[in-house]
């Protein structure tokens, strides 16, 4: 496997500030440890794409176009699967990070990739650690700053306890599983109109292309393509060996993420449907409220802070991954992630907050870039053969991708002239 010439290259790779005492896993608990380490993958994947910025966006794609959002996320779906079933494979395959497989295809080219992420990261980052601070702040009336603050403290311990890695995937199932419980009971709660958006997500009364492009760039544009893909590697479980299981980790990190989205698209429609006006600049707030009443405030804000701190999570780990390569010593890695936290924390504490429209506009900037780093994905499993360990990758995923990467094209061409309108409005 490239990159990875030594047997603890994998175990170096996640952020931890000790790595030398603990002993290699076999039998039974290896078997465990390499079950953690995909459903960590997946899960990290699918709670990154689940932030305060999804949450946003759904509400309020949901109040604009009722029923007929749907459609959006059923094209948002099938795109999401096609991109990550492509960059798993050839990430996952190959052994090497996506700006390190960049540059080994074009010198520069993965640098000049690790930039746009680190921007759109950032962006997203500010967005994350501010919804961290409202969640907090509707739970429990804690200062939003305070809140965000705090946030980004626990995040830090996680980084920089001795077991990093393993803290990072269990902390991440286990809130992707609070996310998926507390959406079943809103939903169940509001009794949307199923028959309606059954068939508007199929034959919907309008489309809305910035729409669909905002999807698309909130759950698999910018760091979110990577951040499943990125933790896989360095958990070791790549090479050709492992082909079937990287596959089947990336499917069901989409379900997951798209799971959690039906079933606040169902919840917030239920609401709506029932011809409640809500406040535009808080839309998902005030549709919690609405249907739960006082109680509804305080599972929004869990339902926030829990889909925020998994996300400043997910970014910051994947960000940095960009920042680094498989020889970074832990102790840099540490010093990033510290680096990285301050850096967003800081320009979140001088906003004060993270407006409702720079949330959804960060979701469209990562659908426009997607299109670059996915045509690098792409050129590597057509081209360069010799950096997937010889593996003959299958046609049909290739072509699939290319048509992918074709429409990514026109949706992100499309929403440029939406990007300037949020950027007015906002």
């Amino acid at each position: 496997m490239a990159d990875a010439s030594t047997p603890r290259s994998s175990a170096a790779d996640a952020p931890r500030s000790s790595q030398t005492e603990t002993p290699e896993p076999s039998g039974p608990v290896l078997i465990r440890t390499r079950r953690t380490a995909l459903l960590g993958a997946m899960f990290l994947m699918a709670t990154s794409a689940v932030g305060p910025g999804f949450i946003t966006q759904t509400a309020t794609f949901t109040y604009q176009l009722g029923a007929a959002f749907g459609f959006a996320i059923l094209i948002s779906v099938l795109v999401d699967i096609a991109v990550q079933l492509n960059v798993w494979r050839v990430l996952g395959v190959s052994g090497l990070y996506a700006q390190t497989l960049g540059n080994r295809i074009l010198p520069g080219l993965g640098w000049a990739l690790a930039a746009l992420i680190f921007f759109g990261g950032v962006v997203f980052n500010i967005g994350n650690i501010a919804g961290a601070g409202l969640g907090l702040n509707a739970m429990t009336g804690m200062d939003a700053r305070i809140g965000g603050g705090l946030s980004v403290i626990f995040a830090l311990l996680i980084f920089l306890s001795k077991k990093a890695g393993v803290a990072l995937d269990r902390i991440v199932v286990a809130c992707g599983a609070v996310l998926i419980l507390l959406m079943i009971f809103m939903a169940a709660t509001t009794a949307p109109p199923l028959g309606e958006a059954l068939r508007q997500t199929f034959v919907p009364d309008q489309v809305e292309f910035l729409v669909i492009t905002t999807l698309i760039g909130g759950t698999v544009g910018g760091y979110i393509t990577y951040a499943g893909a990125h933790r896989l590697i360095a958990s070791g479980n790549t090479g050709v060996e492992n082909v079937k299981a990287i596959s089947q980790t990336s499917i069901l990190g989409i379900v997951v993420a798209t799971v959690i989205r039906f079933l606040l698209f169902l919840a917030v429609l239920g609401v709506v449907s029932t011809g409640v006006v809500l406040a535009e600049d808080n839309v998902a707030a005030d549709a919690f409220s609405v249907a739960l009443g006082e109680i509804g405030l305080r599972v929004f804000g869990a339902v926030f802070w829990v889909a925020a701190i998994t996300s400043v999570l997910g970014c910051t780990y994947t960000t940095v991954s960009f920042l680094t390569t498989k020889n970074t010593t832990a102790r840099t890695k540490n010093w990033y992630f510290l680096g990285f936290l301050v850096l967003t924390t800081g320009v979140f504490l001088m906003l004060g907050q993270a407006p409702q429209t720079l949330l959804i506009m960060a979701g469209a900037f990562n659908g426009t870039v997607l299109p670059l780093g996915f045509a690098v994905i792409l050129y590597a499993a057509w081209r360069r053969r010799d950096l997937l360990q010889g593996y003959k990758y299958p046609k049909w995923l290739l072509i699939l991708g290319v048509l992918v990467w074709l429409l990514t094209i026109y949706m992100g061409y499309n929403s440029l002239g939406g990007l300037a309108s949020l950027w007015t409005e906002g």
